[in-house]
């Protein structure tokens, strides 16, 4: 182990967790682990498949995601590695489904395993590790609830049950059983390690108005030591704010949010990853798998929706160790926001009814008819998700045809039911998450005890409540612009054209 720790991944020693989860593995142990966002969690994946005989399967939630963690291997020289997702094209995908035995590495998402092709090339290989990653998508407790994830454990059966490893890097007590559950998982060695990342200071400024907040988010922009990410609640906030960072002469400041296309957000994160971009102005969409450790800030521009997804946002700054720091800016008015992005993220009853009388006349449901009842019910893909995983589970739905006799007056009260046990929950993670933005204790052991967890030692520069030296975080070194013709310049220098 220690070998190929060295000459694989050039460490010579383990992060915390990192050797018992890999012993547990090679034990053909299941295993159910949280570390803390920057970890190293996926090589507790990783290391194993050079011991094993076999493929390892990655099931991960996000495009972004998989391109991050196939370009890490790659950059070790792995060529035995293939994700599939949108970003390759049909021939491509093609090509490597006929290929499937020879990679050591497939990163999959959850959707693509109803491809019945694909699965049954992937069942006729000798899979060695089954990995979830973001494993609290599997929760319906987690905050990133992805129906498909619930269906793994299905999945794992006609797989031969291989060893599974679940990863995440926040979860409360009550998803991490809801994830055991929801993968049948027997046996299982659990790893918990403390989300507590001692080298990030936690602020929280607590400003009056929204023109306090633009001025006081300028302020740190030009102070702090990049490279950095903020986040907003918003895609349109995420432009306004680029746009005004470049009109105060910031130029390597760039948005990202999901509205715009994979190409664009893989360009943008490329540029970031190459520290040709040192401000990255977006949404939620970005930073899962983005391994980019010297990113030295994080700064909310509003603050989410719970405690989990904070905690994950502000761990993609520090994961080299040094000292970086966490902002949120606080107004008075900030609840309300995330109130209504809370109950935007779940279908209305209305919408419910719309899919339900359309479904009464259909026999089946192709794709080009399923993005009809996406545009026809106005639900985008989040939610048609959440609605098709249910008719699904109630039979309405199997693959491409439909079962309108399965179709009740029940239905509507069985949704109404559902959606408003998620929105109590989820109001409740909302509420948790408020109150600590109000804490006027110490912010870190605060949000330790939310995930049961005690602080055993105080930490220098710990929070604003604490106290904190902000001169830490401050610029050290002159910035090198982002300059758009660059890249001209440095193929002109690859072929020998300079002058």
């Amino acid at each position: 182990m220690e070998k190929i720790l060295y000459e694989k991944f050039g460490y010579s020693k383990w992060r915390e967790g990192q050797k018992e989860i890999v012993e547990d593995i090679l034990a053909s142990r299941h295993v159910v682990a949280m570390l803390p966002t920057g970890g190293g969690k996926s090589l507790c994946y990783q290391l194993p498949a050079y011991i094993l005989d076999g493929s390892v399967v990655v099931i991960s939630p996000l495009l972004s995601l998989m391109e991050d963690q196939v370009e890490q291997l790659r950059a070790i020289g792995e060529k035995r590695v293939v994700a599939f997702n949108s970003f390759r094209s049909m021939e491509e995908r093609r090509t490597a489904i006929e290929n499937l035995p020879t990679y050591k590495f497939i990163f999959v998402s959850p959707e693509m395993l109803q491809y019945e092709y694909f699965f049954h090339k992937l069942m006729q290989i000798n899979i060695a590790l089954f990995v979830i990653d973001e494993a609290h998508c599997i929760s319906q407790w987690g905050h990133e609830f992805r129906p498909d994830y619930m269906k793994l454990r299905g999945y794992i059966e006609k797989l031969g049950s291989p060893t599974c490893l679940a990863l995440t890097a926040t979860a409360t007590e009550e998803v991490m059983k809801d994830i055991v559950q929801s993968l049948g998982l027997k046996e299982v060695a659990y790893h918990f390690y403390s989300i507590n990342r001692k080298n990030i200071a936690i602020v929280v400024d607590k400003v009056e108005t929204y023109d306090d907040k633009i001025e006081k988010l300028l302020m740190y922009v030009q102070q702090l030591q990049g490279p950095g990410i903020i986040y907003c609640s918003s895609r349109a906030l995420t432009e306004n704010i680029a746009a005004r960072l470049k009109a105060i002469g910031i130029e390597n400041a760039e948005h990202y949010h999901g509205g715009m296309t994979s190409e664009h957000r893989m360009l943008i994160q490329q540029q970031f990853m190459n520290e040709q971009l040192s401000i990255i102005v977006s949404t939620s969409a970005f930073g899962m798998g983005v391994n980019k450790k010297n990113v030295r800030y994080v700064i909310h521009f509003h603050y989410p929706t719970n405690i989990e997804a904070y905690l994950q946002e502000i761990g993609r700054c520090g994961r080299d160790g040094e000292d970086s720091i966490a902002i949120l800016l606080a107004s008075p008015y900030d609840h309300e926001l995330p109130l209504q992005l809370l109950v935007d993220e779940l279908p209305t009853i209305e919408q419910i009814q719309h899919v339900l009388k359309y479904l009464s006349e259909a026999k089946q449901l192709t794709n080009i008819l399923e993005q009809e009842l996406m545009t026809i019910a106005g639900l985008d893909e989040i939610k048609w998700r959440f609605i098709r995983h249910h008719l699904q589970k109630l039979k309405v739905l199997k693959r491409n045809d439909v079962f309108p006799e399965h179709i009740d007056s029940n239905l509507s009260q069985y949704f109404h039911d559902i959606i408003e046990a998620r929105t109590r929950h989820k109001r409740k993670n909302l509420y948790v998450m408020k109150n600590w933005v109000e804490t006027t204790t110490c912010r870190r052991e605060a949000y330790l005890a939310i995930f049961g967890e005690r602080m055993l030692e105080k930490t220098e520069n710990c929070c604003d409540i604490c106290g904190l030296n902000l001169k830490y975080y401050q610029k050290r070194e002159k910035e090198e612009k982002f300059s758009k013709g660059k890249w001209e310049e440095e193929l002109r220098a690859i072929f020998g054209m300079d002058g």
